[in-house]
């Protein structure tokens, strides 16, 4: 399945650049070659997705939403949908590029040794409508951040393009910082409906709504982290594309701790380690270096270049 996926991000990827490069961005119609491969080729891997996971749904009795492996599947699902959602507003293919490829990803992570694949059965606390209504919820909202923040990185990315003449490039970072805003709001506010259902199951199992478990300290502070991001728009001097695109570029951090972070390394009532300690995966060092490294250069490129002559 992930095979697909990559092949709609490299043609959608490619028609986002040829289209930057030969046409200053305008939007797509539908029927244009390339464009309208890659956004066939889209629908058809998020299709075979969906039948994929209807399969697994009846062949468990329930909605697969119980472990790491299956709540992974529905994130990359959810993300997809984003892809598809918000390419109907844009028709320049950036954000069903940018969902394919974080869709292949996710996938990939939910292939390795560490996710059981096998359909088991539920725990008693598990077993409850409530699995459906909130882990569907908090759960796609990873979906919709994960996207704004790839979206983030296409933005850092364009500013290293910027230069005199190029205004056609400042105004794709402009569409895209806003459709990266609008992605951020329904990502928000899914997670925060998400937490606050949360509570209620918790009152419902435990008694309590709310307990500072791990799970739930954590959900709060990425919930304050990307409304701190948002709120980015309304402060003076800080309304521009490079500090909203950084903001949601490194806000990720905080989404990748309250899923993996507090399931597999700390323990608490949503913990799937159990309290077992985990070797820490190298890509955690890793990919917060590359990250800041992009982030730091394109200030460099946006405060040293000008788009006018």
């Amino acid at each position: 399945m992930t095979i697909p996926y990559l092949l709609a991000f490299v043609l959608l990827i490619t028609a986002f650049f040829w289209n930057l490069i030969k046409h200053k961005g305008v939007q797509y119609k539908w029927t244009h070659p390339l464009f309208g491969i890659g956004t066939l080729v889209f629908w058809a891997s998020l299709g075979y997705h969906l039948y994929a996971y209807v399969l697994r749904w009846v062949a468990s009795g329930r909605a697969p939403l119980s472990n790491g492996y299956e709540s992974l599947i529905f994130i990359a699902l959810a993300t997809a949908v984003a892809g598809v959602v918000f390419e109907f507003g844009q028709k320049r293919g950036s954000a069903s590029a940018i969902s394919a490829l974080l869709t292949m990803v996710i996938l990939s992570v939910a292939m390795l040794s560490t996710f059981d694949p096998e359909i088991g059965p539920l725990v008693p606390v598990l077993a409850s409508y409530w699995l459906n209504i909130h882990v569907t919820v908090i759960t796609g909202s990873y979906g919709f951040l994960g996207l704004g923040s790839l979206l983030g990185g296409l933005i850092l990315i364009l500013h290293l393009l910027k230069g005199p003449g190029k205004t056609h490039i400042k105004a794709s970072i402009k569409s895209l910082d806003k459709l990266q805003f609008n992605v951020l709001v329904v990502g928000l506010g899914l997670l925060s409906v998400g937490t606050l259902l949360g509570g209620v199951w918790a009152n419902e199992s435990w008694g309590r709504y709310w307990g500072w478990d791990p799970k739930e300290t954590w959900s709060l502070v990425t919930i304050l982290v990307y409304a701190i991001a948002i709120h980015f728009r309304w402060l003076p001097g800080m309304n521009r594309p490079w500090v909203m695109a950084s903001a949601s570029f490194a806000s990720i951090a905080s989404v990748v701790m309250t899923y993996f972070g507090v399931n597999y390394f700390l323990s608490g009532l949503h913990s799937y380690g159990g309290g077992v300690a985990m070797a820490i995966p190298t890509w955690v060092y890793v990919a917060p270096a590359i990250m800041l490294c992009l982030i730091v250069v394109a200030y460099i490129f946006d405060k040293a270049k000008s788009w006018y002559q």
